[in-house]
């Protein structure tokens, strides 16, 4: 496999590089990321006329229909800017949609999250802190050609922001279920949490005996474990990309102030001390770089692959961005910690990234069972 960008994924690459520097440098960042939604509605507008909201989705249904890596290259830049807005939830919410959804549902929910017109959030744990965990305490009850759901789900990324949510829960005989539940829904009540990243929105969601129709069920049994895993697996592949643009950023920035900064009258990059935290944070990135592209590829062209893929992307991407948050700021000295400058946002969005969609530990366990370990 060659894993080097064809013409037209480094024309995407570019184009996404310019749209963010332009309509949301990290000035303008700050400014959204403190306001109570999150993100900018221009800007959400913005990357749905792009396409960025429908980059996965099949054409037939308003997508741009392009592949994974595509994605990926676009979801560096967002990572690298720290873009406010919910993309990633969107986009991996659409996917189970396309995955598993009957002909009725894809018409009804695909055109209108890749237009942008729907936010996407993913309730398929009962925690999101703990995606090991296959029991759902969210459990329905029949309710003439459907059910009533009650529940919460915590920690549920972007949900403060969602119109639609993909909710798992089991029914009274033990079976589990996914479904579309709009956002809007009597009995749906959303809390946002308080983060350290306010890029990044989480809230819980209480859910009481919420009427779910059968039509809304995507999956159930087996299909619904199957898509479960896959969804996870896809966000966590997901952030890794972002967690791959900000990690490049920081070295970035930290590699600059390492030359602007004197020290005895020289430059502080040129001394050990910080020449060496700086060469291997930049090989820490690019073997990161290899891990995701690999389990970006093996979405589409092998799919058995995918679980181990992502998990090893996972693991060390978690790790490494801590890692390289940390030495950022200690290269920085004092000044990192302060607001004023840029690097201490990229700590925060290494603090959020950890445990999004499994940290370091859940991911190696996983790996060491997938190996058989």
């Amino acid at each position: 496999m060659n894993f080097g960008l064809t013409e037209e994924q480094e024309l995407l690459h570019q184009e996404a590089r310019k749209f963010l520097a332009e309509q949301s440098p990290l000035d303008v960042v700050r400014r959204v990321s403190s306001e109570p939604r999150g993100y900018a509605a221009d800007q959400w507008k913005a990357i749905a006329e792009l396409g960025w909201t429908g980059l996965i989705t099949d054409e037939k249904f308003g997508g741009t229909g392009l592949g994974w890596i595509d994605l990926i290259v676009v979801l560096e830049e967002t990572g690298r800017a720290l873009f406010p807005s919910p993309l990633v939830s969107t986009l991996i919410a659409g996917s189970v949609i396309a995955d598993v959804g009957s002909d009725a549902q894809q018409e009804r929910w695909l055109p209108a999250l890749a237009s942008g017109d729907e936010i996407g959030a993913l309730a398929l744990v009962d925690d999101a802190s703990d995606p090991a965990s296959q029991t759902a305490t969210t459990r329905a009850t029949g309710d003439g050609e459907g059910f009533r759901v009650s529940g919460r789900k915590r920690h549920v990324i972007d949900a403060p922001n969602a119109t639609l949510l993909l909710v798992l829960f089991e029914d009274e005989g033990g079976a589990q279920h996914i479904a579309c539940v709009p956002a809007s829904s009597e009995g749906v009540r959303v809390k946002p949490c308080e983060t350290l990243d306010r890029t990044k929105r989480i809230g819980h969601i209480e859910l009481d005996a919420v009427h779910v129709d059968r039509d809304a069920i995507l999956a159930s049994g087996a299909d619904a474990a199957a898509a479960r895993e896959r969804a996870l697996d896809r966000g966590a592949i997901a952030t890794t990309a972002e967690i791959l643009g900000a990690g490049t950023a920081i070295h970035e920035i930290t590699v600059q102030f390492a030359k602007d900064r004197e020290q005895f009258g020289s430059p502080i990059g040129r001394y050990q001390g910080v020449k060496h935290p700086l060469a291997e944070m930049y090989v820490d990135l690019e073997s990161l770089r290899s891990l995701l592209y690999y389990a970006a590829w093996a979405i589409e062209e092998e799919p058995g692959d995918v679980p181990l893929a992502t998990s090893r992307a996972k693991a060390f991407a978690s790790e490494a961005f801590t890692n390289i948050g940390v030495g950022a700021i200690q290269l920085h000295g004092a000044v990192g910690y302060t607001e004023e400058y840029n690097v201490q946002l990229y700590l925060k969005r290494s603090k959020w990234a950890r445990p999004a969609f499994g940290d370091e530990n859940h991911h190696l366990e996983r790996v060491a069972r997938l190996r058989g370990l």
